[in-house]
C-alpha cells in the first residue's frame, strides 16, 4: 500500500532527525497539522521542497506571549499545516523563501504588520508597510492603536528601493501605480534594452485596507461580510471560503440545497470573469468584436444574477450554515434558458478567437511560464492548468457539493498567453454543463443550519475560485468572535509569476500578459 503524503513528510523529517512536538490530523481538518519546535523550521521547508511539495500560504498569529507561524504544504493532494510558535518579544524563525520563492511576499507581509523576522530571508525590503506607519509599528499586534499611530497625513511613498540592472542601453520604464484604465494601483518598474523586457518588478499594497486588522472582533456573519469584500470580483469565492472554516470550526454542515447553491454561485462567478477577461485580452490586441461580444454576454449574465439573487456581484449570499437567497423554479428555468443561449453564442465566438490570425500573432508564444516556475511559485487555477499542472481543488480536494459530480478540467501545456485564454474557454464550457447538473440534483430542505460560534476553535477553508485556490484561516477567541483572519487569495503567487512570464518580451505585450494572469490587487493587498 502506498504512503499518504502526512507518512511520506513524516518519514522524511525523521531521517533528517527532526521529531515534531505534535501531529493532529482533525484539529484543522481537512489539514493535518505538524507543530515544530522553531529551530525546525527551515529543514521542514527543505523537506517539503524535496519531496516535490506546493507550499500553499504562510501567516502569522499573536497568542498571548506567542507568535504563531503557520504554513501550508500541499503534498500527494493532502494539505500540511506546519506550525511553530515564537517568543513575541523576539519572534526569529528561518524562512521558507529561499525553499519557496512563491513565500516571499507572504514572509514579508508578516514581517511587516506582526514583526517577525525571517533570518535568512533574501529580500529585506519592506512589503506591505508604506508610509502610515513606522518601521516598529505592527498592526496586527493587539497592543497597536486602531487609528494608528501617525496622526498627520500619510506622505507619498515614493523611495521604494528597486532593484537596478546596469547597463549602457538598459532603460527603466515606470507604470503606474496610477493607470490609464479604471483599474486598481499598482506600480510596475520595467528595464528594457529597446522593446525587449528584461525584468519587470512591482510594487503592491496601495489598496492595503486592514482586512486582517478589521475583522478582529467580529462575529461569523459579519466576518461573512467582510470576507465577501477582499477581492470584488470573488465575492463568492471568499465569502464561501471564510464561511467554510467558520463551518468546520464549529462543527456544523450546511444543507445540501445550500451546498449546491454556493456551488452554483461560484460557477456563475467563474464564467462571469472569464468572459471579462477573454473579452479584455482581445481588446488588448485591437480585436474589438471580440471584446463587445464578450461584454455583452457578461453584462446579460450579471443583469440575471441581479435578478433572481439580488447583486450583480453576487455580495452576501453565502452566510455562516447556508446560504441567504433561494431560487425558485421560475428562477431555475431561466437559469436553464440561460445556460443554453450562452453555450450556443460562445461556441462561434470562441472558434473565431481561437483561429483568427491578427489574435494568434500577438497571443500564441507570448509570455511564457514554465510549469517549474508556475509550480515553483505555488501558481493555481488557470495559469497553472495552461502550464501543465492540473490541480484543482473541486476534483482532488473535494468538498460540498462537488464532492457528487465530475468536474471537466481544461489543461494546457504551452504556458502561452493563449493557453491561458484556451483554458478560461474551456472552463467556461465546464461550468456551464455543471451549471445545469447542479439545477437537476437541487434537493428540497432548508438554506441553513443552526450555527453558533465556536469559542476558541480554529478551521480552515479551501475553496476553488476562478482565479484558483483559496485558503483562509479563522481563529475564534474565547467569547465567540473572530481573533484572526487570514485570506489568501492565488493572487499571491500570480503576480511573482507575472514578473516571471514577461521576461524576453516586448512592453506593448504586457497588456495581454498582465491581463491573462490578472491578479487581484486587492486580494494581495488585505
Amino acid at each position: 500500500m502506498n504512503a499518504t503524503g502526512l507518512e511520506r513528510y513524516l518519514s522524511e523529517l525523521h531521517a533528517r532527525g527532526v521529531q515534531p512536538r505534535a501531529v493532529d490530523a482533525k484539529a484543522l481538518a481537512p489539514a493535518r497539522l505538524i507543530l515544530l519546535d522553531a529551530g525546525d523550521w527551515g529543514t521542514a521547508a527543505a523537506v517539503g521542497a524535496a519531496l516535490g511539495c506546493r507550499h500553499a500560504g504562510l501567516w502569522a498569529d499573536e497568542l498571548d506571549a506567542d507568535i504563531l507561524i503557520d504554513a501550508c504544504l500541499v503534498l500527494d493532494g493532502e494539505y500540511l499545516l506546519l506550525a511553530t510558535a515564537l517568543p513575541a518579544a523576539a519572534p526569529v524563525v528561518a524562512a521558507h523563501t529561499p525553499w519557496f520563492p512563491g513565500v516571499d511576499r507572504l514572509e514579508r507581509h508578516a514581517r511587516d504588520l506582526l514583526g517577525v523576522t525571517f533570518s535568512d530571508h533574501p529580500d529585506p525590503r519592506r512589503w506591505t508597510r508604506h508610509q502610515a506607519w513606522a518601521a516598529d509599528c505592527f498592526p496586527l499586534r493587539r497592543d497597536f492603536a486602531e487609528a494608528g499611530c501617525r496622526p498627520k497625513r500619510t506622505r507619498p511613498d515614493s523611495a521604494y528601493p528597486f532593484v537596478p540592472v546596469q547597463g549602457r542601453e538598459v532603460c527603466e520604464v515606470p507604470v503606474g501605480p496610477v493607470h490609464a484604465g479604471i483599474i486598481e494601483p499598482g506600480h510596475f518598474r520595467f528595464q528594457v534594452v529597446g522593446e525587449e523586457v528584461l525584468r519587470l518588478e512591482q510594487h503592491l499594497g496601495y489598496v492595503h485596507k486592514g482586512i486582517e486588522r478589521l475583522a478582529v472582533g467580529r462575529d461569523p456573519a459579519g466576518l461573512a461580510r467582510l470576507a465577501a469584500r477582499v477581492s470584488g470580483d470573488s465575492t463568492v469565492a471568499h465569502a464561501w471560503a471564510a464561511c467554510q472554516a467558520m463551518e468546520r470550526a464549529a462543527g456544523c454542515t450546511p444543507p445540501p440545497r445550500a451546498s449546491i447553491l454556493r456551488a452554483l454561485l461560484a460557477e456563475r462567478e467563474r464564467i462571469a470573469n472569464h468572459l471579462g477577461d477573454i473579452g479584455d485580452i482581445c481588446n488588448d490586441v485591437s480585436f474589438a468584436f471580440a471584446h463587445s461580444q464578450c461584454a455583452r454576454l457578461r453584462e446579460l449574465w450579471q443583469r440575471r444574477s441581479a435578478e433572481l439573487f439580488g447583486h450583480r456581484l453576487l455580495m452576501d449570499l453565502v452566510v455562516p450554515g447556508g446560504v441567504a437567497r433561494d431560487l425558485d423554479a421560475a428562477g431555475a428555468a431561466l437559469l436553464r434558458a440561460d445556460h443554453a443561449e450562452l453555450r450556443r453564442a460562445v461556441a462561434p465566438l470562441f472558434a473565431i478567437i481561437t483561429d483568427h490570425p491578427s489574435v494568434d500573432d500577438r497571443l500564441i508564444g507570448t509570455g511564457v511560464l514554465s510549469a517549474a516556475d508556475a509550480r515553483a511559485l505555488g501558481c493555481t487555477g488557470h495559469v497553472a492548468k495552461a502550464s501543465g499542472l492540473p490541480f484543482d481543488l473541486r476534483r482532488d480536494c473535494p468538498y460540498p457539493p462537488y464532492d457528487h459530480f465530475a468536474v471537466a478540467l481544461a489543461v494546457r501545456t504551452e504556458g502561452v498567453v493563449a493557453a491561458r485564454v484556451g483554458v478560461r474557454m474551456r472552463e467556461i464550457e465546464a461550468a456551464l454543463e455543471l451549471l445545469d447538473q447542479l439545477l437537476d440534483q437541487i434537493p428540497d430542505g432548508p438554506l441553513a443550519a443552526p450555527f453558533a460560534a465556536p469559542a476558541g476553535s480554529a478551521g480552515i477553508g479551501l475553496v476553488e475560485a476562478w482565479r484558483g485556490e483559496i485558503l483562509t484561516f479563522v481563529r475564534f477567541d474565547a467569547a465567540g468572535r473572530v481573533a484572526r483572519f487570514f485570506p489568501r487569495d492565488p493572487s499571491w503567487f500570480h503576480w511573482p509569476a507575472l514578473e516571471r512570464l514577461i521576461a524576453g518580451n516586448i512592453v506593448p505585450d504586457f497588456p495581454v500578459c498582465n491581463k491573462s494572469v490578472n491578479g487581484s490587487y486587492a486580494g494581495a493587498d488585505l
